[in-house]
């Protein structure tokens, strides 16, 4: 509901520069945007990226544990000790950057176990690094777009309410102000010509 609109100077005052300040940020908001659509549309590319090598790794891990497997399980000589990440900026939202992956040092028998599981091992922290690099991108895209949400609420904020409502106002009290000067004008002639009229009986 639109707050009722005093019809003063003053308030026209407090409109104008209020249209003016919408109309300068309002850019600026559309600009932030249109960078961060753009952003989360690489995100979302590096994040398919990602998952394709990813495949492709698993793929490839696949047809030669077939050839050499002998039912090896992997899974014991492998554990996530930290995650690396830093974070970054953009537009004004900070996110997080997948660095690396460290893993604690699992000692593996290399007199039983086949040559092979040194290879195996190494793929598989690699697909263990997409797994958390690709989570770590879509925490990014979360953020992203949760900031677009905010910036497009804005932007409709300012295009469609605020800046409009502004103009109605400026319009309103513009209309009422001319109003009352022609009154005023009008009163002036009416008591200046009552006065004449006295003045000459």
């Amino acid at each position: 509901m639109a707050t009722k609109v005093r019809l003063t100077k003053n308030e026209l005052k407090v409109q104008k520069d209020g249209l003016k300040r919408f109309q300068r940020y309002l850019p600026t908001l559309q600009l932030k945007k249109q960078l961060l659509q753009v952003e989360i549309r690489k995100v979302e590319v590096l994040k398919e990226e990602k998952r394709k090598l990813q495949q492709e790794l698993r793929q490839d891990i696949a047809r030669w544990v077939a050839v050499f497997g002998d039912g090896i399980d992997l899974a014991p000589y492998l554990k996530i000790a930290k995650i690396l990440t830093g974070s970054g900026n953009i537009a004004g939202v900070t996110i997080p950057v997948f660095q690396g992956l460290e893993f604690e040092a699992l000692p593996w028998d290399v007199l039983t176990l086949p040559p092979w599981v040194d290879k195996g091992i190494d793929a598989f922290k690699r697909i263990l690094a997409f797994d958390v690099e690709v989570a770590v991108l879509e925490e990014q895209a979360r953020l992203l777009g949760e900031e677009l949400r905010t910036t497009t609420q804005r932007v409709n904020l300012f295009e469609k309410v605020k800046i409009p409502e502004a103009k109605i106002n400026i319009r309103t009290i513009n209309i009422y102000l001319g109003d009352q000067q022609t009154a005023a004008v009008v009163r002036g002639k009416i008591s200046k010509a009552s006065l004449v009229a006295q003045g000459a009986s």
